[in-house]
């Protein structure tokens, strides 16, 4: 390809980048300085940079072996997790990363230590990345009507726990050659998932806003404060700010959509909670409750099973604790035939 289509194709800045990187210093100084000196014709210039960008075309072309590394490192947080899923060696994963990196002009990694974290030209470039992976799984599979792949959903702990297993169920029923993945933690962390590509579709808990995701509302739920029987407020029919202060609250951690929306009902009347304990898991807090630790806060759809069985009593606060359960979505994903009929398949369901 004659150099000056290069230049205009791919950018005076890309270029350079790379003969910075392969050349000598050295050697542009010198080139730099014998243009100024008039030592070297401007025409044989060009000709001996064709001769070089000969050889650094083929260098230029990004690989999809290149995004896969990017891709698997990016969901895996390393080099080596990501070399043994993709059949590498260590070295041949990181001269990969190493040459993307190269061949792109700047670095999509931090390197802290051992470790490797997206930095933001790296996020930017793996939602690409995942685009053209996701394409050429396409291409690869036959030709057929109907729906298959693997399919990673990431749910929120209440969704994940209570709703999506039957939902999942009833549409693997329905499409048998979709090979379905669940994994359940918090909101924060689903919204990690999805930016990573490790998961095609995620539903939360928590309000949310973010710039490089698609969200819709999905159903409703409202949150319920119940305590043991026993408790000191189990006949009370309805518990005042006042007796709320002053309990211990069993709550969800840090990341949680149930603890973010009891937080933010709770701040909006001007309280704050002086005594908590904070647990990763709902049947820890259901023991803790039952234990008569104090009151706990969950969603009515994990803790129902256990109010009609009068383990666990249901109190009234004048709380506010609706909220909205959301599906969230890489837009790279949003024209995939799988993840966009499982989208929809469970906003008809939305209500069960």
């Amino acid at each position: 390809m004659p150099f000056r289509v290069l230049l205009r194709f791919c950018g005076e800045k890309a270029i350079l980048n790379t003969l910075f990187s392969t050349l000598s210093y050295l050697f542009i100084l010198n080139i730099i300085y014998a243009l100024k000196t008039h030592k070297l014709n401007r025409c044989f210039l060009y000709v001996i940079l064709e001769k070089l960008m000969c050889g650094f075309w083929l260098r230029m072309n990004i690989t999809l072996k290149q995004l896969a590394v990017l891709a698997a490192t990016a969901r895996l947080n390393g080099i080596t997790k990501a070399a043994s899923e993709l059949c590498l060696t260590q070295s041949a994963a990181s001269q990969s990363l190493k040459e993307l990196e190269s061949i792109l002009g700047f670095q999509l990694f931090n390197r802290t230590g051992r470790k490797l974290l997206l930095n933001d030209h790296g996020r930017e470039i793996l939602s690409k990345a995942i685009q053209m992976l996701e394409l050429q799984k396409q291409l690869q599979q036959p030709l057929t009507a109907e729906l298959q792949g693997e399919l990673k959903v990431a749910a929120s702990v209440t969704i994940g726990s209570y709703l999506m297993p039957q939902l999942l169920a009833d549409f693997v029923k329905k499409h048998p050659l979709v090979d379905p993945k669940l994994c359940i933690s918090n909101s924060e962390d689903v919204i990690s998932r999805l930016m990573a590509g490790q998961a095609h579709i995620g539903l939360i808990e928590a309000p949310i806003a973010h710039q490089s995701l698609l969200i819709s509302p999905w159903r409703s739920d409202k949150l319920s404060v119940f305590c043991s029987p026993s408790h000191a407020l189990a006949q009370h029919q309805q518990i005042s700010y006042a007796e709320m202060i002053a309990q211990r609250w069993i709550l969800r951690e840090h990341g949680s959509g149930t603890r973010s929306v009891f937080i933010n009902a709770m701040q909006q009347q001007n309280i704050m909670i002086k005594n908590s304990m904070d647990l990763a898991r709902q049947e820890a807090i259901k023991q803790a409750v039952k234990a008569n630790l104090g009151l706990g806060v969950l969603s009515y759809l994990s803790i129902e099973q256990e109010l009609n069985a009068g383990i666990f009593k249901q109190l009234q606060t004048p709380l506010n604790l609706n909220r909205q359960f959301s599906i969230v979505q890489s837009e790279h994903y949003s024209h995939n035939k799988l993840i966009t009929s499982f989208r929809d398949y469970i906003q008809q369901h939305s209500k069960l």
